[in-house]
Formats: structure tokens, sequence, C-alpha cells
């Protein structure tokens, strides 16, 4: 006779579909079964019957007469299971699962699978688990099960190493095992482990000849977007001989959200044309188009975008609305994005986190607490994204007290642990208002290593206030954590330089070459009659670069006359007065409010976007460029909104 192994949980006693017996089936059973012509007419009639109750929804009454039946099939026991899962019971689960077990089904291939694949439905993953843990025989829909059933519920980790389990049993992967290995390693907390698993599983694919399925070539992509890899995600998305819409969507995210959004809206317009009408974008690929615009502040773009939500009916979808908001808001178009917030008929803690962060970007502090606490009193939970966004504006409104106060009720009030990020936003918060003791003070309190993120928001402020020792101790960390980041290096060099250290400003420069590390090319972007330009300090691409330095040259000698003087304490070269006054006045935000001057029309407002935080500098001439051209000039830099207007900032010069 078999010898099959009966379901045993691993924790008897709290487990609810264990029984202490039940009837093994055997290959006796199973040879009856299957030379049997017909069955007998009552065990027919009343699994057909409960079949048919599964298919219209009476999930209890098929539970009832389940227990009228000696001899239920996998076939009812599959409808059964299904049905647990559409209804989501987890009661009705464990009945349907306890009455499998007692009659020897606890070894069917097939119907472990459809139970593994029911607790995942049911968010019970450690039950999917056990399902798998005491199948004897498991087929590759069983591997496929929970290698699915973990990297859906966020476990990376150990959906990798039951992945090298199978392969070491010999069991040769499908395009499943691929698609779930490769979602694995995107869901894993371990970067660099996974990203080294994820290209040997890429070479996996392609020894196999698997490069033509687009599930696990698009699930290629979306690994490799997590992990920063564009070009890898580019050359793969490249090579795939059929694209579909979630391709097409997962290489233009890819562009998004690691910095690229010029290809990203580059190849939305590419997708459009080639697919003749006939690809419909769907939410992800409008958020991600979206996120495309706000980068580079295309605010007309936006709004052809826009247009085509409300043609579409996408109008109705929560992320795609939240992410408009945000568009519009980091496009300097405010009003627009709360206009779009009040006219949605549903809000969750996305779209309301996305107005407080628009009102973070602007540096409009009390207008983003009174936003968190409507959220608050109308019932909705903020979430960790919810503090960061709130704590962010205090921090650029200058509202330490309220930040504090804040801070303070995330654990006490909301129950939420505070993170990195959360003590990131006290350290800026204190550091900004030059409090920065205190801000020493809770990163010595700290129990665990405060990490890249909150030394970052100290040497931001130690730059902003010239505070030389402090800036030497959170580098010396940042130097550690993150020994390839050239930004860490160039902060302490700017630092050095305004203290007039110059032996220390060649020294980092030494280090930065020695790591062979090259600071980040400043560069600012305009969107000029629906067009969008890139600036940079050395631009030979652009016909007209020549000009542009021209007119920047001639602007600044005639605000000279009227007051503007160059600050050249944010050149690092230790030259002289002449040559620092012509360095600043290459910088690519000056050359962009240039380039706004001479291409747009009179009294249109001028809209840039740069990768890097406003030097002082930029800063008064762009004040100065406001009142003598009578122009309004939204600057958007690495932390938030610049509006200038009749030679004022928004920023009352706390930034």
């Amino acid at each position: 006779m078999l010898q099959i192994q009966t379901f045993q949980p691993t924790n008897l006693a709290t487990t609810p579909f264990h029984h202490h017996h039940h009837r093994p089936r055997c290959a006796a059973d199973s040879a009856a079964s299957s030379t049997t012509l017909k069955a007998p007419y009552s065990v027919a009639k009343i699994n057909h019957s409960i079949q048919s109750l599964c298919k219209k929804g009476q999930l209890k009454q098929a539970i009832d007469l389940l227990s009228q039946e000696q001899n239920p099939t996998q076939q009812t026991y599959e409808l059964l299971i299904q049905s647990c899962a559409h209804q989501k019971s987890l009661s009705d689960a464990f009945s349907v699962h306890r009455n499998l077990v007692d009659n020897g089904f606890d070894q069917d291939p097939f119907l472990a699978t459809k139970l593994i694949n029911m607790y995942t439905e049911l968010d019970s993953i450690e039950y999917a688990r056990q399902v798998f843990d005491e199948i004897t025989h498991r087929t590759i829909y069983v591997w496929n099960a929970i290698l699915r059933a973990l990297s859906l519920s966020g476990y990376g980790e150990e959906a990798l190493s039951l992945y090298r389990r199978m392969n070491q049993t010999g069991m040769p992967s499908d395009r499943f095992s691929y698609t779930y290995a490769l979602k694995a390693c995107v869901v894993s907390e371990s970067k660099f482990s996974s990203d080294w698993r994820g290209k040997e599983i890429h070479a996996h694919v392609l020894r196999h000849g698997y490069e033509s399925h687009v599930h696990i070539m698009t699930t290629l992509v979306d690994m490799y977007a997590k992990f920063g890899s564009v070009e890898n995600a580019n050359r793969v998305f490249s090579s795939m001989p059929a694209k579909n819409l979630v391709s097409w969507s997962a290489m233009i995210a890819c562009f998004a959200k690691n910095g690229r959004p010029f290809e990203a809206l580059e190849l939305f317009r590419e997708m459009m044309l080639e697919s003749g009408g006939d690809l419909l974008p769907n939410s992800v690929t409008m958020v991600a188009v979206l996120q495309a615009c706000a980068a580079v502040s295309a605010l007309e773009q936006g709004k052809l975008i826009h247009g085509y939500i409300l043609r579409k009916g996408l109008d109705s979808i929560l992320p795609v609305m939240s992410a408009l908001v945000t568009m519009y808001a980091r496009c300097g178009d405010l009003e627009l994005g709360k206009n779009v917030f009040n006219q949605m008929e549903k809000r969750d803690v996305i779209s309301w986190n996305s107005l407080i962060s628009s009102y973070a970007i602007h540096g409009l502090g009390n207008e983003a607490l009174s936003v968190f606490r409507e959220m608050v009193q109308l019932g909705l939970s903020p979430s960790p994204i919810s503090f960061v966004s709130v704590l962010g504006a205090c921090s650029h409104s200058g509202l330490v007290d309220e930040g504090k106060m804040l801070f303070d009720s995330l654990l006490k009030r909301y129950g939420i642990q505070p993170t990195v990020e959360h003590y990131a936003c006290m350290v800026d918060l204190l550091g900004r208002a030059n409090r920065l003791d205190e801000a020493a003070k809770i990163i010595a309190d700290l129990r665990d290593e405060p990490g890249p993120k909150v030394w970052g928001s100290l040497l931001g402020a130690c730059r902003i206030h010239c505070n030389v020792e402090l800036a030497e101790r959170a580098s010396r960390m940042l130097f550690e954590l993150e020994p390839t980041n050239a930004g860490n290096y160039v902060l302490l060099a700017d630092i050095y330089a305004e203290a007039q250290m110059w032996d220390q400003v060649k020294r980092v420069k030494k280090l930065l070459e020695a790591k062979g590390l090259q600071k980040v090319s400043g560069c600012s972007w305009i969107e000029v009659k629906r067009k969008i330009y890139a600036l940079k300090s050395v631009d030979e691409l652009n016909p007209q670069i020549e000009q542009i330095h021209a007119f920047v040259v001639s602007l600044s000698k005639e605000m000279m006359e009227k007051g503007y003087v160059p600050e050249t304490k944010v050149v690092l070269y230790d030259v002289d007065a002449e040559e620092k006054k012509r360095i600043v006045l290459g910088h690519s935000e000056k050359l962009a409010v240039a380039f706004g001057l001479i291409n747009s029309s009179r009294g249109e407002t001028i809209r840039i976007s740069k990768n890097l935080r406003l030097c002082e500098d930029c800063h008064t001439f762009t004040k100065f460029v406001s009142k003598f051209a009578n122009r309004e000039i939204l600057v958007r830099d690495i932390n938030r909104f610049h509006h200038f207007k009749d030679g004022e900032c928004s920023c009352r010069d706390y930034w």
C-alpha cells in the first residue's frame, strides 16, 4: 500500500483544521475511482449540489451539505476552496480544509496548490506555509503557489531561499517560477544580494530560452527599476520582441522613478504613436507620466495629461487623482492642485498626504498643519508618510514648536513608531532653525545607528549655518555609510570654503578625485511653449547658449548698478574675485532664467526646476530679476519652491 503522510500542522493546539483521525487515501482507492464507470447516483447528486451552491455563492449551505457527503470529489473541494477565497471567509476555509484532511486529500498536489492560493488571498500566509511543509509530492504547481504566496506577501528572502531549494531538488523552473522569483527580488529587503540574485535568475531565463515571455521580461524590468539599474532595465525592454501595456508602463515608471523624466515622457509619446491608439494607458501608466511631468515642472504637458485622464474616465481612480494633485503643486500651480483635491468624491490617506506635501513644498507650514488636523478630525488615521510631509512643512516654515509636538504625538497618540525618516525631519527642523545642539542631541539619543538620512540632514544644516565642527563629525559618518556619494564631500567642501579654510577644501577635493567620484552637475529645466529644455553650465548643444550667457552678463551689469552684489562665497576655488563672479554667472538656474526671458511672452510666469539646492547668489540674482524684469519666477530646487515676485521670495530667505 502507498504510504501517505497525514496533514500534521506544526502547532497542533492552535491549528483550526487539524483532526486527530482521518481515513487516508491509498492506491486501491485511486484504482477503484479510475475504473468505476459511474459514481453512485447519491454521491454524484450531493457532489453536484455542493458544486452548484458554490457557483451560486451559497458557501454556508454548500459546507452544510458537505457533512452529508462521504466521498467528496476533487472538483467539489476545488470549488469550495475557491468560494472561501472569493468570500474572504477564513473560518469557512478552516472548515473546508479540516474536511479535506479528514477525507484523505491532504496529499493531493492539485488541492494543495489551491489551498496555498486560498490562504494567500485570505492574508494567512502562515497556513499557506503549513500546507506546503506537509505536502510530500511537490509538483511545479505547488512550488509556484508558495513562491507566489511569499513574494506577494513581501517575504522576498524566504521566497528566494525556497527557490534555491527547488533548484536543488532538480525541479525545472517554468515561466511562472521565474516571474515569482523575480518578484521576490523586488520585494526583498536586501538590495545588494537581491540585485545579484536577480541577475543570476536573468541568466537562467536567457539560458533556458524564456526571453520571449512578456511577463518574465516585464518583471525583469521592474526588478532592475527597483535597484536603480535603469540601463539594464532599458536593455531588457528594448530586447523584448513583443510588448504589452504592462511592459510599457513598467519602463515608463522606471525612468520616472529614477530621475529620467525626459525619457519617461518620450517613451510615453512613443507608446501612443507605436500602438496607434490600441494601447490605452492604465492608472499605473498615468501615475508614472504625471510623476515625470512633476519632476521637470512641465505644467502645460501635465494639463494635457489631465485632459486625457478626464476623457478616458480615469478620474475616479484615487492614485491617479492623488498624482494629479502632486503634479500641479510640483509644477508651481498650487491652486489647480487644490481644485483637483476638492473635486475628488472619495479621498484616502494618500490623497490627503498629497495635499499636505503640496503645501510643504511651497513652504506653507500653517496651511499644511491645518490640512493635517482636518484629515484627523474626519476620522482618517495619519500614516507615517503623513508625518514626514507635515514635519517637512514645519521645517521649511520655521515652526519648530509645532513640529516637536507633532513628533511627540507619533507614538503617544497615533501608535506609530518613529522611523529614520521622522528623525531626519526633526534634525532638519532643528538644524534649519540653528538649534544644532538640539539636533545633535536627537542623534546622540538614538538607540540604533542613525543612518545616512539623519546624518545628511545634520550636514545640510551645518552648510546653512557654517558649523565646521559638527559638519566634520557628520561627514565622517557619511563617508563610512555612503562612500560613493559625492554630494557629501561637496557639502563639506562648501562649508570649508565659506569658512575660508582653503587647505581643507583642497583636501576634500583630492579625496573626491582619489575615489573617482564626480560632483553632480547643476541642471535646470524650463518649459516654454509645451517643450522642455534642460540647461547646464557647460552646454554646447543649445544653439542659443552664447546669446544666453551674454544676456546673463548684461543683466548682472544692469543689476549691479541697482545694488546687486554677486555672492561668490559659494565658489569652491581659491581664485580672484572676478573669476569667482564669472563662475557664479554660469550657474544653470541663471541660464534658465535668461532663457525664459528671451523665449517667453511678456508677463508670462517663468517656471524652473533644479536638481540641486538653490545657491545664495542665484537666489539673490533671481529676486533682482523678478523686480527689474517685472516677472513672476517660480523655481523648485531639491527641497522646496521659491516664488519670486517684485524683488521678494516666498521663502523669506529661510531655506
